[in-house]
């Protein structure tokens, strides 16, 4: 049904100029992703993945087709009404954590909250719980530099879910940590997707990162090659019920 689909892509190309010629990074993709799904995206470097993650987040624009998320056609609005959706609408969660070295776990989580109209101490509450939840609680006043890795992605995944967002995208999200990091990483990411209903997009160069997600696309050459679900029950660490 369509009020199931999370997003939708019609015929989506996008390529880029350079030096006066032409370079296609994406071509004819057609994707259907319902609400809920947990998908990674897999392929070699320059297979247009990250290219289709930022489409898909609003954070680039396709050269044509269209991409629909939660029925709103993202290459119907301009940069402004962009930006204001993805504050309202997308968690972000990159490899390097991109979070700032001189504020506190607290104060990196109410970043996204500053675009919204939501009080100092409503800031601080949200904050808080969403600390609470990737296992952070007591760390609140912590800088970056006093924090392992894996508690740097926990703070850059609460800050990516404090705005209650419908879509979380990855990129690469335990490519900079350790096994033991990454595997606490994907379970969290995995409670997201089954307790939270999450839709989430990840891009990662892992297998095991992949086998995680309810749904695996392959890209090659610009071009979606294979589209394949993945059963709960084949999943480390899946919540099956």
């Amino acid at each position: 049904m369509q009020d199931d689909l999370a997003i939708k892509l019609v015929s989506v190309a996008k390529q880029y100029t350079r030096n006066s010629m032409v370079v296609p990074v994406l071509e004819n993709l057609n994707l259907d992703v319902r609400r809920g799904e947990f998908l990674a995206l897999m392929g070699p470097s320059g297979s247009g993945k990250t290219t289709l993650l930022n489409l898909i987040a609003g954070l680039d624009r396709a050269t044509s087709g269209d991409v629909v998320v939660d029925g709103l056609n993202l290459t119907s609005l301009s940069e402004a009404q962009l930006t204001r959706w993805r504050a309202d609408h997308v968690g972000f969660i990159f490899q390097m954590y991109n979070l700032i070295p001189v504020m506190t776990a607290q104060e990196n989580v109410e970043l996204p909250l500053l675009l919204q109209p939501v009080s100092r101490r409503d800031r601080r509450e949200r904050a808080l719980m969403a600390l609470k939840i990737v296992g952070l609680k007591g760390r609140e006043d912590h800088y970056p530099r006093q924090l392992s890795g894996g508690q740097e992605q926990r703070v850059a995944i609460a800050r990516a879910i404090v705005t209650d967002p419908a879509l979380i995208v990855a990129d690469e999200p335990t490519g900079d940590l350790d096994r033991t990091s990454a595997q606490e990483i994907l379970e969290l990411l995995d409670t997201l997707h089954t307790a939270m209903h999450k839709t989430i997009v990840m891009v990662t160069h892992d297998p095991q990162a992949a086998a995680r997600a309810s749904r695996l696309l392959k890209l090659d050459k610009c071009m979606l090659v294979s589209d394949e679900s993945q059963s709960a029950i084949a999943r480390p660490g899946s919540v099956v019920a």
